[in-house]
């Protein structure tokens, strides 16, 4: 009888703790698999909404990247900037884009034709001037648009008035002023308009044309003139959701914030209209 009762309590000893691991263990990969279902559904809700933006748009939009995803946790804005024209030919070959804000309509126009942008979401939300700056070391005369001589000019700044929409617009200036073909040998191409401002802020030109809303983010630059808005296109900037985005709902969120009266301090803020 001892034998027995010494047999059954060496199998307690055996199996217990056996089945106090498998409890231990089925408990843990509950909790393990909890808490992977719980990050999953999370990811699932973050959205990365891929913003292609004129170049001219940086400052402003970097600055109001913090207060748009403080009121929208789980939407986590990415910026593409550079030329309007290089951004068009970006989305037109595929490239991952929720929404483009172009500093010109021509260029919007265009993905608009080829049906590239949901229509009903397309808005004008700012508009900007040209000027004429040096670097603020400077010892020159020039007081006006008109005044600019090309004999007297060894390197000036524009943007490439093919694909960087400032250019565009400086080219059509310079060629109401008569100044266009003067000037042909002297000018310094920049692939998009903050390229132009680094130009005239390293003194490697004499002088350059960019948007009002450039100059007046840097220190190393002085605007001499403003250029008449009857010299050139209104220049509007335009936005839209891009067809291919999969996150309308959050790009429209993106867009109210914009246009509210938060995005527009921040747009006066930085020299836009």
């Amino acid at each position: 009888m001892k034998k027995i009762a010494y047999l059954f309590l060496l199998l307690c000893i055996i199996f217990i703790p056996y089945g106090c691991t498998s409890s231990n263990e089925a408990k843990e990969s509950g909790l393990i698999a909890k808490q992977s279902a719980t990050k999953s559904t999370v990811d699932e809700n973050n959205v990365e909404l891929m913003i292609s933006a004129a170049a001219s748009l940086t400052d402003t939009l970097n600055d109001l990247k913090a207060g748009f995803e403080s009121e929208n946790a789980h939407i986590t804005l990415t910026f593409n900037f550079g030329s309007s024209g290089k951004l068009v030919q970006q989305i037109e070959n595929g490239a991952p884009s929720d929404i483009f804000l172009s500093a010109s309509k021509k260029d919007m126009d265009t993905l608009q034709d080829k049906k590239l942008i949901v229509d009903e979401t397309r808005v004008d939300f700012a508009e900007n001037q040209l000027v004429l700056i040096a670097n603020k070391d400077t010892d020159t005369s020039v007081a006006s648009f008109e005044e600019i001589d090309p004999s007297a000019i060894g390197h000036f700044a524009i943007g490439e008035p093919e694909s960087v929409p400032v250019g565009r617009y400086t080219k059509e200036v310079l060629e109401h002023l008569d100044l266009w073909d003067p000037l042909q040998t002297k000018l310094v191409l920049g692939s998009d308009v903050r390229q132009v401002l680094t130009h005239v802020e390293m003194g490697n030109v004499d002088l350059g044309i960019v948007y009002s809303s450039d100059a007046k983010i840097s220190d190393d630059v002085k605007v001499l003139a403003t250029a008449k808005p009857e010299w050139h296109e209104a220049i509007v900037y335009p936005l839209a959701v891009v067809s291919e985005s999969k996150h309308l709902e959050e790009a429209k969120a993106f867009i109210a914030y914009l246009t509210s009266d938060k995005g527009k301090e921040i747009l006066k803020k930085y020299g836009f209209k």
